[in-house]
């Protein structure tokens, strides 16, 4: 049984298919291969978070932030580098073999090391600690990895020891789209509307020429109440 096929027993998949990747067209963004699983699982599943802790970067992320191609991997390996540089905290891998796929609820980044660049479909895993020094490698491909921590078999000391006492669960994510606040207009009202109501209400206007901004104000607030 493929990896995919018992990942999606141990979790059920959405019941409607996420939209078709241009997998070409991502790859030659990204400027490199894509593990064969993970073509599988991102087609499978969209977008979304396992358990309702763990974030696998997609294609069509929700926002930049989840997104496979978005600045995320970038500006993660590029912390990477200073902290690899500086030897503190220690990196065990050279950044630029690791490439964020993911992250938790908790702040943790699950990474593929990326070696040999040319062989995707034998990357393994690594996943860092949010606030510490640890790292824990796993020997497999991400579906891999993702069966045998949902289903218990593997536990990563950096996750929550909790994270199973809820059943497995897959939640597709939508993106929330910000649609700025409309501010209402007052139709055009004729000069001679505000005149009257100046006059109405003890107001000295002539009968052309310019409204003072004290009259038109005041008929503003009075009429917008």
């Amino acid at each position: 049984m493929t990896a995919i096929a018992v990942l999606t027993q141990l979790c059920p998949p959405p019941p409607s298919p996420p939209p078709v990747i241009d997998w070409n067209g991502v790859e030659a963004g990204l400027g490199m291969r894509l593990p064969e699983d993970y073509k599988q699982l991102a087609a499978t599943y969209g977008p979304g978070v396992f358990s309702g802790y763990i974030h696998i970067y997609h294609p069509h992320g929700a926002t930049e932030w989840v997104d496979l191609t978005g600045p995320m991997p970038a500006r993660i390996r590029a912390q990477l580098q200073l902290d690899y540089d500086r030897g503190t905290p220690p990196v065990p891998y050279d950044p630029q073999h690791l490439f964020a796929i993911g992250g938790t609820d908790n702040g943790e980044y699950l990474f593929w090391i990326t070696d040999p660049q040319d062989a995707p479909d034998a990357w393994r895993i690594a996943v860092n600690e949010a606030r510490g020094p640890r790292w824990f490698t796993f020997d497999g491909s991400l579906t891999d990895f993702l069966t045998s921590v949902l289903s218990g078999e593997t536990a990563v000391p950096q996750f929550p020891r909790d994270l199973l006492e809820q059943a497995t669960s897959f939640a597709p994510s939508q993106p929330t789209l910000w649609t700025p606040t409309q501010t209402p207009t007052r139709p055009p009202v004729d000069s001679n509307t505000i005149r009257e109501w100046a006059r109405a209400n003890g107001y000295e206007v002539a009968d052309r020429g310019r409204i003072t901004a004290e009259i038109r104000e005041a008929w503003e607030q009075a009429t917008s109440s």
